[in-house]
């Protein structure tokens, strides 16, 4: 029998941070309505198109899935992102969200890094994302639901916005508004990285 000490010091330690809390959750809540619906891991990979060995890693807390993958196990459920994150009250009234968190990239390739910056468990009336562009880059977008705006403020590059058959180009320091429930587009119109800070309203 090992004693306290060992015992102790075999303990893995929880982490407290808010991703850690977020992942745990996650796990527990996949594995929670998986169960309900009476679901194999092989079901639940064919409704959300993520992997089995993704899944039981994420149910075994020992993934720390992106946002597009927390998304495609949602839609799989049948419900929102939110629905799925929806946490009881933290312990802590503040919720950080390091620059660093994978969890939080929602697309990064040579071109394009566009990051949320909004608590993946919040309802998704309001996104709030920062993006980098790099020269050449663009971030096109499919026309969103009827209704919904973007809300863009340029912090340094200049970029060329399009919005259905309308563009504007806009400079560090401009910031537009403009419909989104229509094919659009950010496109770095200079010669240098861009930065800019986006907003999404759905109604």
């Amino acid at each position: 029998m090992k004693s306290s000490k060992t015992q102790r010091r075999n303990k893995k330690p929880v982490s407290t941070d808010p991703a850690s809390a977020i992942n745990r959750h996650l796990g527990v809540r996949v594995k929670q309505l998986r169960t309900e619906r009476r679901w194999s891991l092989e079901a639940m990979a064919g409704a959300s198109g993520v992997s089995r060995s993704m899944l039981s890693q994420i149910e075994r807390e020992q993934a720390n899935p992106t946002l597009a993958v927390t998304m495609r196990i949602a839609q799989g459920f049948g419900m929102s992102l939110g629905d799925l994150l929806e946490m009881p009250a933290a312990a802590s009234s503040i919720n950080v969200i390091r620059r660093g968190d994978r969890a939080y990239h929602y697309r990064s390739d040579k071109f394009c890094r566009l990051r949320t910056l909004s608590p993946l468990n919040l309802e998704k009336d309001v996104e709030f994302y920062e993006v980098q562009l790099q020269p050449g880059g663009a971030l096109r977008s499919a026309p969103h639901f009827e209704g919904t705006r973007e809300f863009i403020t340029v912090q340094q590059g200049e970029i060329r916005l399009e919005s259905g058959e309308d563009s504007e180009v806009l400079g560090r320091g401009d910031s537009a508004s403009y419909r989104a429930d229509l094919p659009h587009a950010i496109v770095n119109a200079g010669k240098s990285e861009v930065l800019l800070f986006l907003v999404d309203i759905y109604r």
